[in-house]
């Protein structure tokens, strides 16, 4: 059922891309601060009874609604899991704005690939060349595809039904939104719901990188994950990134300048400066990726008929 799931939602996704700022993110980003707003008086305990109650009270409660659906009839519950997947992971998330830059790159109009990725990333690229660009744009589809597609997948298989792809968007949301207001107004009240997203993002972080080094260069990424993750300002990306870049054989991380501003950042990977070529081996490394979790979901479900 895992499987089939998967193909319906990739199927689903190319004929109707889902808009996820609009559909998915702003209205977690209104139920973030709904939960936040009743709970929020700056405390550590405050911050896990909201997280238990903007996080797990509604993956209990779609865990009950997929038990009910399965005893009815399987089919229910694998559209409720079909529904769930479609709104929580997702090629066309990162793939579009990946892909307009990268066809701005080729056509070497520099000017329109900064403004790309600046919509992207949310901030100004002024003053970022080509090899700039494209290595902020690698960077940020390596860790897409870990948020969007490996580390949702990988806990979808976990977790009975579509509890665990909802268990990971919700906490990574609610982590995110409310780390922003604790930076703003100096409390605590955040740091359950990032402690509890370390852990529950810990083993997908690794597995991510396992499958870039398994259809990359293994070797290399091996050695920048071991060597170079470390050394990145959030370390737990850094080792996605550090295998990455190791498996493409591409330099990424490193200074770039921004405006007047030149922002100090360690450096990922072995080999070339990073180009428009190497965005399309990284379009190839993840799709590698998604071919081999597709094999490994066929091999459990073949497992399972025969067992």
């Amino acid at each position: 059922m895992s499987l089939l799931s998967l193909i319906a939602v990739f199927l689903i996704e190319q004929l109707q891309p889902l808009h996820y700022r609009r559909i998915v993110a702003e209205p977690l980003a209104v139920w973030a601060d709904f939960i936040e707003s009743r709970f929020n008086a700056g405390e550590f305990r405050h911050g896990v009874v909201a997280w238990c109650v903007a996080v797990l009270l509604p993956v209990l409660a779609v865990c009950g609604l997929y038990i009910t659906l399965y005893s009815v009839h399987p089919v229910l519950g694998w559209v409720l899991n079909v529904g769930v997947l479609y709104l929580t992971m997702g090629f066309r998330q990162f793939s579009h704005h990946f892909s307009e830059i990268l066809i701005a790159l080729r056509a070497g109009n520099g000017g329109q690939a900064r403004s790309l990725l600046a919509q992207w990333l949310g901030r100004s690229t002024e003053g970022l060349g080509a090899e700039d660009v494209a290595r902020l744009a690698i960077e940020q589809a390596l860790v897409a595809s870990h948020r969007h597609v490996f580390a949702v997948l990988l806990w979808f298989v976990l977790l009975p039904g579509p509890c665990g792809a909802l268990l990971y968007r919700l906490s990574l949301e609610i982590s995110r939104r409310w780390q922003e207001t604790d930076v703003i107004d100096n409390d605590h009240f955040s740091a359950f719901s990032r402690f509890i997203f370390g852990i529950i993002d810990w083993l997908p972080l690794r597995v991510t990188a396992s499958a870039f080094a398994i259809v990359g260069d293994f070797e290399d990424a091996i050695y920048c994950w071991r060597t170079q993750a470390s050394q990145w300002p959030d370390r737990d990306l850094g080792i996605v990134l550090a295998a990455g870049a190791g498996a493409l054989g591409v330099q990424l991380g490193m200074p770039v300048v921004e405006g007047l501003e030149v922002t100090d950042r360690a450096a990922l990977g072995v080999g070339d400066q990073a180009d428009a070529d190497f965005m399309q081996s990284a379009v190839g490394l993840v799709w590698r990726a998604t071919v081999l979790w597709m094999l490994l979901l066929f091999l459990l479900g073949l497992a399972s008929l025969v067992g």
